[in-house]
């Protein structure tokens, strides 16, 4: 087992091993605009879509940017063979690829969204993401009800 010693300091942090091998620099000031783990991103502040959301070994993995009454903004990471099952929301839902590519079927027809490509998936309709290797994309549900 490795003896470990942390140096921190304000605005970054340099991690050792075995008496002063150095092996990872990290600026710490990134870390403050990146998502809460249990919460929403920051209001005000940049961020880069596609980073929201990381890769898990077969999972599916949702990142809330934000959750109102009236809707919710989602990012999600899908790893190889990952998708979405089969289901039917009451509220329109659009879909737009950010990483990689997405099969989308709504009401039995299949659409092949690329990288910055999106759909808008109506309320009441069933629909599933089928795998098509891994992709990042954003759903965003709007609860103002059901409009023709």
């Amino acid at each position: 087992m490795f003896n470990e010693l942390i140096r921190c300091r304000f605005t970054s942090m340099e991690y050792y091993l075995s008496s002063q091998v150095k092996i990872k620099t990290m600026d710490t000031t990134e870390l403050e605009n990146t998502p809460k783990k249990d919460g929403e991103i920051p209001k005000g502040a940049a961020h880069i879509i596609v980073e929201l959301v990381e890769y898990e070994h077969n999972e599916v993995v949702s990142k809330s940017i934000m959750k109102r009454a009236t809707g919710s903004i989602d990012a999600m990471s899908f790893d190889t063979g990952e998708g979405l099952n089969e289901k039917t929301s009451p509220y329109d839902t659009y879909a737009q690829v950010i990483e990689g590519d997405a099969i989308v079927v709504v009401d039995g027809k299949e659409t092949k969204l690329d990288v910055g490509q999106g759909i808008v998936i109506p309320a009441h309709k069933p629909n599933h993401v089928k795998p098509n290797g891994r992709f990042k994309m954003l759903l965003t549900v709007i609860k103002s009800g059901y409009e023709d």
